[in-house]
């Protein structure tokens, strides 16, 4: 049985990775990954020398227990109160330098947004197939269907995602230098100086969960958002700090009111303003975030 956990542990940071992009969330991402072990382990012998495959029968195993908690997830966030954002991975936490490595490549929080509109099963073969380059015959496999109705989920998908998400290519440099000014300006409540960091058109999700006070629609206009940042530093004043954090993967800014973290708040900029924004307020979110000294 030892040899199947190395099996598990060796295919572990792969299946985290295609879990937690399903998902949107390390704590189910960590379910399906110990439903998936249990599923493995309980195969009896003969089973296991049938699989071609073990990694491919574990990619299975977990992308479908993720279709089947998706369509469940459907169904509660119909009752969310406000924006569903995905939990945010904030640096630094406990994933292992493997589970680290494999997230790396993209879950930007904008990403992920734009993920959460995919059907599941669009969701599926997209990211098995874009992210993790996997052929049609294994996706079909893997879902069920056919070849022809992966292709046609994964070009649907794609074509959302080229729609909906605004990529830039800034370098990191730019991208600190930008947040360390609209954190200055937020901490003041300069509405002038707020405005003129964001874009025309910036917009701004909030994830409050009815659990924390917050935005129940998305908010449009550079406007709108100074004036909202303006009010929170006239409420808060002092007891409101900010500082930089790596939030899934990217560069992005934590808030915390008398220590306490507050919200975690990513940001898509072009360089030279701020398009578009994601604050998670939700405390069952921020739960097992750990802030560095």
């Amino acid at each position: 049985m030892n040899q199947r956990a190395d099996t598990f542990h060796a295919c572990r940071p792969k299946l985290y990775g295609i879990a937690y992009r399903m998902l949107g969330s390390r704590a189910d991402a960590e379910d399906i990954l110990q439903d998936a072990y249990l599923r493995w382990h309980g195969l009896d012998e003969a089973a296991v020398n049938d699989i071609r495959s073990t990694e491919a029968w574990l990619v299975t195993s977990v992308t479908r227990l993720c279709l089947d908690r998706l369509r469940h997830a459907k169904l509660e966030r119909e009752t969310y109160q406000g924006p569903w954002l995905p939990k945010p991975l904030v640096a630094p936490s406990a994933l292992t330098p493997e589970e680290s490595a494999e997230l790396a490549s993209d879950v930007s929080m904008a990403f992920m947004v734009v993920l959460e509109r995919l059907a599941p099963e669009e969701r599926a073969a997209f990211l098995l197939h874009q992210v993790f380059d996997l052929g049609y015959d294994e996706i079909a496999g893997m879902l069920g269907k056919s070849q022809a109705a992966c292709r046609q989920f994964v070009h649907r998908a794609r074509e959302r995602v080229t729609q909906e998400r605004r990529r830039f290519a800034i370098s990191r440099e730019t991208h600190v230098a930008l947040l360390q000014r609209f954190m200055d300006a937020a901490r003041s409540g300069d509405r002038a100086q707020l405005t003129a960091l964001l874009a025309e058109n910036a917009s701004m999700t909030a994830d409050g969960g009815g659990k924390a006070i917050s935005v129940n629609t998305v908010m449009h206009g550079a406007d709108r958002i100074a004036r909202l940042f303006h009010v929170v530093a006239r409420q808060f004043g002092e007891r409101a700090s900010y500082r930089i954090a790596d939030i899934n993967g990217e560069p992005g800014i934590l808030r915390l009111v008398d220590g306490k973290l507050d919200s975690v708040i990513s940001l898509v900029t072009d360089g030279s303003r701020i398009v578009e924004m994601y604050s998670v307020r939700n405390p069952d979110k921020l739960q097992g975030i750990v802030l560095s000294d």
